[in-house]
């Protein structure tokens, strides 16, 4: 009987060991979870602070990516010309990317965007060949041109071989300055508008110069972005 008791009180020993084990490895286990949960919740919380705070310190883009704002009542506008034979010329107005390689819709000689004064809203683009086409359609297109209408150009590769003084003069009553020095393989980009009664501020020229030339047989390209006036009734 003493026997039996004694294996009963070592029984219930054991028992009481091993719920004593399991208690305190659960409550080992609790806490160590506790802690990792607290840590990856530090982490998520300190993550969304910096998200938060590079959002905020980000800085704002412009229409067409341009450096700053536009004024009221003015259009942003930001252009590139060609990139040697290689890489074309582009074109953007309020944020709308009017003529670039990407688009397919530019081409060798003087790319010709054409939009509305008053909207903002594009009107036509082309491209004229100065180096193996025929300058007659580009002096057609050119004197047809509506007043009030914003003339956007740059050229890729040639510009100039093909222009006459008739073309020449024709932009040139665009706002134009640097028309009548343009030559072989220059780098040019130009906005005025028909009906302009100055020369217009928005212009960039680049000379072909072997001595300074960023590519073989091209200057480098041209850029220029601002903020055209809209026109007023």
């Amino acid at each position: 009987m003493k026997l039996e008791k004694a294996e009963s009180r070592v029984c219930a020993a054991k028992l009481v060991v091993v719920v004593a084990i399991f208690l305190l490895t659960f409550y080992v286990i609790s806490q160590v979870f506790e802690i990792k949960m607290d840590a990856n919740l530090g982490h998520i919380f300190a993550r969304s602070a910096l998200d938060a705070a590079a959002r905020s310190t980000k800085p704002p883009r412009y229409k067409c990516g341009i450096s700053k704002a536009c004024p009221e009542k003015h259009f942003a506008f930001k252009m590139a010309s060609g990139a040697a034979n290689v890489v074309g010329p582009k074109i953007c107005v309020e944020d709308n990317v009017l003529m670039s390689g990407v688009k397919n819709n530019v081409g060798r000689g003087i790319n010709v965007a054409l939009v509305n004064g008053k909207t903002g809203e594009p009107l036509d683009t082309k491209f004229f060949d100065m180096w193996g086409g025929d300058v007659a359609p580009f002096i057609e297109f050119l004197k047809s041109i509506q007043d009030g209408t914003i003339v956007l150009m740059g050229t890729y590769d040639d510009g100039a071989t093909k222009l006459n003084e008739e073309a020449r003069k024709l932009i040139a009553e665009l706002g134009s300055t640097s028309i009548t020095n343009l030559g072989f393989r220059d780098n040019w980009v130009f906005c005025g508008g028909k009906g302009i009664k100055t020369k217009s501020p928005f212009e960039q020229h680049i000379k072909n110069n072997k001595d300074t030339n960023k590519y073989e047989g091209w200057p480098e390209v041209v850029e220029m972005e601002g903020c055209i006036p809209q026109k007023q009734d």
